[in-house]
């Protein structure tokens, strides 16, 4: 059965969208059929790290929203984009699929998004005929920081939540109202990602810390990696370093998921 999961965090600077990345790519080297849509209209920034340039997004989700196409011609695949040689020269190519929906990152229409919004009840329709068309095992939502309206409306209806926050002490105050929010919208699963984690810490000690505060499951403690900022957004981190601790951990995201 096919899964609509958000992923979200109470604030930006998370790592949301490079988390958002890697699960798509793990899930499709398992072989899944996976749709990426990046509902943050405002500041949209994940099609850097599936390669997807300006001119070879002929359609966006603002096209869609605004009744120019069907919602099915805004994916682009970006399977191939996403194969790389890791430090081990093997070139990774998903044996699944991974279709992006893009938000523009045109200023005008940007712009136009911030003056005049939209209809956000066209995207629980398009988030649905999304998974028909395109025939999708999983779609990821990576969502707009905060708490809006079309927020709102991806937890509502997703079938999984991955709230990520930083052990830091302004994450944890909005990871606790984003939680309680899930918790009335009667999400089916809901796990946390404490993402960009400190070595010095006891990684142990900060997950039962966290799953007692929150009383909810923390799919992964990841840590700190100076990898992942060398890599600077250009690829994904999962394909580049398939045996690295983070990699590994965010495999347990993955089987927390979808198991």
């Amino acid at each position: 059965m096919s899964k609509i999961i958000s992923v979200h965090s109470f604030r930006g600077g998370t790592g949301k969208s490079n988390t958002t990345a890697n699960l798509s790519a793990l899930m499709a080297a398992e072989g899944m059929r996976v749709g990426v849509i990046d509902t943050d209209i405002q500041s949209p920034g994940i099609h850097v790290l599936y390669g997807l340039e300006e001119d070879q997004m002929r359609y966006s989700l603002n096209d869609y929203l605004w009744g120019k196409c069907e919602i099915q011609q805004t994916a682009h695949d970006v399977t191939r984009n996403i194969a790389s040689s890791g430090p081990d020269g093997v070139n990774a190519i998903p044996s699944g699929k991974i279709f992006l929906i893009p938000s523009s990152i045109k200023a005008g229409e940007i712009t136009r998004v911030l003056r005049e919004g939209y209809d956000v009840g066209l995207l629980n329709d398009g988030f649905h005929k999304l998974v028909e068309e395109l025939n999708l095992d999983v779609l990821l939502i990576d969502t707009h920081p905060g708490l809006n309206e079309e927020t709102l409306l991806s937890i509502a209806i997703s079938d999984g939540l991955v709230i990520i926050m930083r052990p830091d002490q302004q994450d944890f105050q909005g990871t606790g109202v984003t939680v309680e929010v899930a918790r009335k919208l009667d999400v089916p699963r809901l796990v946390l990602v404490v993402n960009k984690t400190p070595e010095i810490l006891d990684f142990d000690e900060l997950q039962q810390q966290i799953e007692e505060i929150y009383r909810a499951k923390v799919a992964a403690v990841l840590p700190h990696s100076d990898e992942m900022m060398a890599l600077a957004s250009r690829g994904v981190f999962a394909l580049r370093y398939p045996n690295h601790r983070l990699t590994n951990s965010l495999r347990n995201v993955v089987r927390s998921l979808i198991d």
